[in-house]
């Protein structure tokens, strides 16, 4: 039959269905209510704003004057409103469900309680329409919350508190102070899940569904899912977590029993059915139902739909169940969506910004939501604006041409996501990531050894030395051991590590001679110790002299920003043990202090101490294991220019042997100005935050950490694109050479006092209570590593 289609809406959704609708050859004509910029340049759509969209009995008229005979509304409101029963009355289908079944929308109430009622995997959960209620609720549980408002609040009545505090706020402006209108009139509280978002667009005939690829959507306004909530600012599909084994559980456990349940309650779904969805370690769980396409889903699906989507939609709205009878073919193929919004969206934003929008590639297609034309010009005339979509053989291909369409847009201020997809490239990076356990370096073997060793350790206690190792350094108490009046002693020794190779390579030496110095010194002032001497050994195969002698020169610099003596050493040529240009290097470092300069303080430790860093100068002298292999991977030669230090001219080796940075007088001058503020202090070394910040700690405390409150070196950048956030974490210093943990009251002081002596300082979190199986050091927003 030759249809006459009215679609009702002017977004980005309509616009697609618009264009999508188009193409089917039994299609005369699409009028387009009040349609939009994009809607207004189809073939066969015309753009009529001359009825109301939410005139229910005018758009019938309209209908019946133009002898429509399929009626598709776009948004959820006049679904919700019940417009499907007009045109039923009229007997002109319409492609949505009837008002009953739209509550699955309108009401997040009804549609929790009828999960609950058909067994649908989802959040544990409690409705209320009860302010005090509510807020008496959140008090009694201890899990994390999502708060939602229960009616239509257009993509953005979803709060997620990240505390008790902010949880009971969003109550107040949900329930109180009518943050989204009467959609705030009653709340649904429920358990926030962990996972991958997925959404689902099923076509359904209130017996069988058809599905769409499993899209995932991009709501926050901002660059890693940061910032203000949206609409959506961007989508791919399909997504590799929707493998078909998870498709069918989903089928199998969600959508059937939900369509299945509604028409055994008495309102049959037909139309299309989006549901979101949350893939949790425990399976998929099923967050909200709308009632309609999705946006930008739809403008990211619809272009993998090859069957006709006018066919679809006329068997879902039959008098009886056909969808099952009618071609469902879809490219096995990607597509990438990526919104542009005005300036200030989704906050207050200008209108009426003069747009242009060159002709697209094939493959690639401009979706227009907000705009408008004004005679010959197109204008913006919302907050989401224009999309660019292409589809691609893979993700990559689709995304990157979707980001070539972006360019085709031009207007003042318009604003994107640079990072659509970025979930699926982070799961393809992380499957070729590399460890330090992979470089042959165990963090776990050493701890291990540590452990094994104590008991043996233990047995050498004597007066004045407890014999514990697990510090930075080790300390003999002199007055306790028959020297009456004389100091604590505190010994560190430490190697260059695997960074030697480095200085080989590059014939360069003295660098690494400070790192010796600095390895050593740095592991005794975080005990409140000053250094006073230095002793090293330098091993080889066979001597070479101007080598040593520029090693053993940068050993002296490094004690002399030190402020300690070079008091002794070894040399020794061992053909049997090392080959060709070898060597290695170790060196011990001896400090002194009163009892009273002791530190860590665990027992003057409370939860609300801050913690404050001091920057480092690079990678410093651990990791290098894995440093190594990084560039080895990449392809590189240390003679190559430093890929994190573009236009410098400097080298990845020359780079990578920026010394370790030295603290010993800028902190002994803070401690010496804020004693009592300073309660414990960590050098982050092999092992990183994850393992170094721990061991100044008490064991009923923890330290949080906020990875995103410092400046983190370029060359870190690099390394997280061959390197997981957690290894990260745990094996590199990340641009932090120095954490100290500072009373609340005080923490202002020891910032001015650092930044006095010439430090980069950064507040980066603070002591909390240790939970149970906490290893003591927590670190928030470490997706922000992802690569």
């Amino acid at each position: 039959m030759s249809l006459r289609i009215l679609l009702i809406g002017n977004g980005g959704r309509e616009h697609a269905l618009a264009w999508k609708l188009g193409q089917s050859p039994n299609v005369e004509c699409i009028i387009v209510v009040p349609g939009n910029g994009g809607t207004a340049a189809l073939p066969k759509a015309t753009n009529n704003s001359a009825v109301a969209a939410d005139d229910y009995p005018a758009l019938v008229q309209l209908a019946l004057k133009e002898r429509i005979n399929l009626v598709v509304p776009g948004p959820e409101a006049p679904l919700v409103d019940g417009i499907e029963g007009f045109f039923r009355d009229a007997r002109i289908p319409c492609f949505g469900p009837s008002k009953e079944a739209a509550r699955m929308e309108g009401s997040k109430t009804f549609s929790k309680d009828f999960m609950k009622k058909h067994s649908i995997p989802t959040a544990t959960f409690e409705n209320f329409s009860d302010y005090e209620q509510a807020s008496q609720y959140l008090k009694t549980i201890s899990h994390n919350v999502v708060i939602k408002a229960t009616g239509l609040a257009a993509g953005k009545g979803v709060i997620i508190p990240q505390s008790l505090d902010e949880a009971q706020q969003a109550l107040k402006d949900i329930m109180l102070d009518k943050a989204f209108g009467h959609a705030g009139d009653e709340v649904v509280i429920e358990e926030f899940l962990t996972g991958d978002e997925l959404s689902i667009l099923s076509f359904c005939d209130g017996t069988t569904i058809r599905s769409l690829p499993a899209a995932q959507d991009h709501k926050r306004i901002g660059d890693g899912d940061t910032g203000l909530n949206t609409g959506g600012m961007g989508c791919y599909a399909p997504t590799k977590i929707a493998t078909p084994a998870l498709i069918a559980q989903i089928e199998r456990e969600i959508l059937q029993p939900t369509i299945d349940g509604m028409r055994s309650d008495g309102f049959p779904f037909r139309g299309c059915l989006f549901t979101g969805l949350m893939i949790t370690p425990d399976g998929p769980r099923c967050l909200e139902y709308n009632v309609r396409f999705g946006d930008p889903e739809t403008q990211t699906v619809l272009p993998l739909l090859v069957s006709d989507l006018a066919d679809i939609m006329l068997a879902c709205v039959s008098a009886s169940p056909l969808l099952k009878y009618v071609p469902f073919k879809l490219q096995q193929r990607f597509s990438a969506t990526v919104v542009v919004s005005a300036p200030g969206y989704p906050s207050s934003y200008p209108k009426n910004i003069l747009m242009q929008v060159a002709l697209p590639p094939s493959g690639t297609t401009i979706f227009h939501a907000g705009t408008k034309l004004s005679g010959d010009s197109l204008l913006s005339a919302g907050g989401r604006v224009i999309a660019a979509n292409a589809v691609g053989e893979t993700l990559r291909a689709a995304v990157d041409k979707a980001y070539e369409g972006v360019k085709l847009i031009q207007f003042e201020g318009m604003h994107y996501r640079k990072d659509i997809a970025y979930r699926a490239f982070r799961d393809d990076k992380a499957a070729d990531k590399l460890t330090y356990a992979q470089s042959g370096v165990s963090i776990d073997a050493g701890n291990d050894l540590v452990n094994r060793i104590k008991a043996a350790v233990s047995t050498t206690r004597r007066p004045g030395a407890d014999a514990e190792i697990g510090g930075f350094g080790g300390e003999v108490d002199l007055s306790q051991a028959g020297y009456p009046g004389a100091p604590i002693v505190v010994g560190a020794i430490d190697g260059v590590g695997t960074k030697l190779i480095i200085a080989q390579k590059m014939n360069k030496h003295d660098t690494v001679g400070i790192d010796l110095v600095a390895m050593n010194v740095n592991d005794l002032v975080v005990q409140g110790a000053e250094p006073i001497m230095f002793l090293d050994y330098y091993g080889c195969s066979k001597l070479d002299v101007s080598a040593a002698a520029s090693f053993v020169e940068g050993v002296a610099k490094g004690c002399i920003d030190a402020g300690c003596a070079l008091v002794g050493g070894e040399t020794a040529e061992m053909p049997d043990l090392y080959t060709g240009d070898d060597y290695d290097a170790a060196g011990a470092a001896i400090g002194i202090m009163r009892s009273s300069q002791r530190l860590p303080r665990k027992e003057a430790m409370v939860s609300g101490d801050v913690l404050v860093a001091l920057a480092s100068s690079g990678v410093h002298s651990n990791g290098f294991s894995l440093v190594r292999r990084v560039v080895e991977k990449r392809g590189l030669s240390y003679t190559d220019d430093a890929p994190w230090d573009t236009g410098s001219g400097v080298s990845v080796g020359q780079s990578l042997l920026t010394p370790t940075r030295i603290y010993v007088k800028p902190i002994l001058k803070v401690l010496a100005e804020c004693a009592g503020a300073i309660k414990g202090m960590a050098h982050i070394t092999g092992g990183g935050l994850t393992e170094n910040v721990p061991r100044m700690l008490p064991s009923q405390l923890a330290a949080e950490i906020d990875v995103a409150a410092w400046e983190v070196p370029p060359v870190f950048k690099w390394l997280r694109e061959s390197v997981a956030p957690a290894e990260m974490a745990r094996t590199f210093n990340n641009g932090i050479g120095m954490v100290l943990a500072v009373s609340a009251d005080g923490a202002a002081g020891v910032v001015v006092g650092l930044e006095a002596a010439g430090e980069k300082v950064y507040t980066i979190g603070h002591l909390v209570p240790r939970e149970s199986g906490n290893n003591g050091c927590v670190l928030q927003n470490l997706d922000t590593w992802a690569a």
